[in-house]
């Protein structure tokens, strides 16, 4: 788009996108109040259009300090103003206002490992691993791909030797994690052979470690404690509805996050009182009956909670544009709700301050 709009102009299309989008009222109003204040400075200095020029010229004037030189991420009290701004020039140049979110740097696989890596992944997909177990295993090989560009190793050069060095970066690891490494070594290492990209497979190299696999039992939450977490739920909110229909659907029928994160309206059948899904890890179809208290807080969600939306998935994100979580959220942080009265001062102005939730005995100041 890149054209060049008048700042009055401009500021309209943006709080329309803004309304369209379905932003929370109190949020168009505080974006309203920041543009009064750009529209005047821009009425003194006589500029008529914008230009992210003009908007590291108002944020210097208005803060003292250069918008470039802020630290990444930038810090707290500054992001709405540079939010205000970036939506600015998102409208004039691309029409509309990305939604931004702080993500980790993507991994850059090194170009002497690039065709190797990318066709490994291919072959995941072939095997018909999941998308979770596809992303597994593609983690496990960047660490190893990571410890050989370190070491100025590449594919050619590969040898035992490096594989056991590597293998002794490991010792600070779990076990079981260690296991879950070695085990996808094998299998790219032996791949490197299949597909060429070795001359030897190198996979019987690999040490094996002993883990039993039923040597520990495996973590889980008493069922007074469970008690407790739906309990601290502040329901009289849309995202504590929200939360409160997940963490039910986890803890009474115990369904994955995969299956949660994915689950369609379609998949509740009403007058079956039955819930039906395809298991993301596995790829089978199951059916669970739709229990009472779990039907009830979906209806709940529905009806007072779940924002307008034309997301197919029952749970959606509730901030604006409201669509279906990503493919990689994992819902960590709802296990931690803040529990009714919780107070963001009063619990040392971090999130989440205590941990379990439910723990939390700050009381909300009267």
């Amino acid at each position: 788009m890149s054209e060049s709009i008048p700042i009055p102009e401009l500021v309209d299309r943006v709080l329309a996108e803004l309304q369209r989008l379905h932003y929370m009222e109190s949020t168009q109003n505080e974006y309203r109040k920041y543009y009064r204040r750009i529209l005047h400075y821009a009425s003194s200095q006589g500029t008529s259009h914008y230009s992210e020029a003009f908007g590291r010229q108002f944020f210097e004037a208005t803060y003292g300090c250069a918008w470039p030189e802020l630290t990444q991420p930038v810090p707290r009290k500054f992001r709405p103003m540079v939010r205000y701004l970036e939506s600015l020039s998102d409208m004039q140049l691309h029409g509309t206002v990305l939604r931004r979110r702080s993500r980790n740097q993507p991994y850059e696989v090194p170009s002497t490992f690039r065709a190797a890596f990318d066709a490994f992944t291919i072959e995941c997909g072939r095997r018909g691993y999941s998308k979770t177990a596809e992303r597994a295993r593609r983690d496990r090989e960047r660490l190893f791909l990571t410890y050989l560009e370190a070491n100025e190793v590449t594919l050619d050069t590969l040898t035992a030797h490096h594989i056991s060095r590597f293998v002794a970066t490991l010792m600070d690891y779990h076990p079981k994690t260690v296991l879950a490494i070695l085990t996808n070594l094998r299998t790219f290492l032996r791949f490197l052979y299949q597909a060429g990209f070795h001359a030897d497979d190198l996979s019987p190299t690999v040490p094996r470690i002993r883990s039993g696999r039923y040597e520990r039992l495996p973590k889980v939450w008493p069922a007074d404690s469970v008690q407790r977490l739906l309990g601290a739920v502040d329901r009289g909110n849309p995202t504590g509805k929200r939360d409160y229909a997940i963490l039910l659907l986890a803890a009474r029928l115990g369904m994955r996050v995969g299956d949660i994160r994915t689950l369609t309206l379609s998949a509740i059948h009403w007058d079956a009182k039955t819930i039906s899904w395809v298991q993301q890890k596995t790829g089978r179809p199951i059916e669970y009956p739709l229990l009472d208290d779990v039907g009830w807080a979906i209806i709940d969600y529905l009806k007072h909670g779940r924002p307008s939306t034309i997301s197919p998935q029952l749970f959606v994100r509730h901030l604006a544009p409201f669509e279906a979580f990503g493919l990689h959220a994992n819902l960590h942080n709802i296990h931690k709700v803040r529990p009714a009265g919780w107070n963001y001062t009063t619990c040392r102005g971090s999130w989440p301050p205590c941990t379990p939730a439910y723990a939390c005995q700050h009381p909300a100041p009267t």
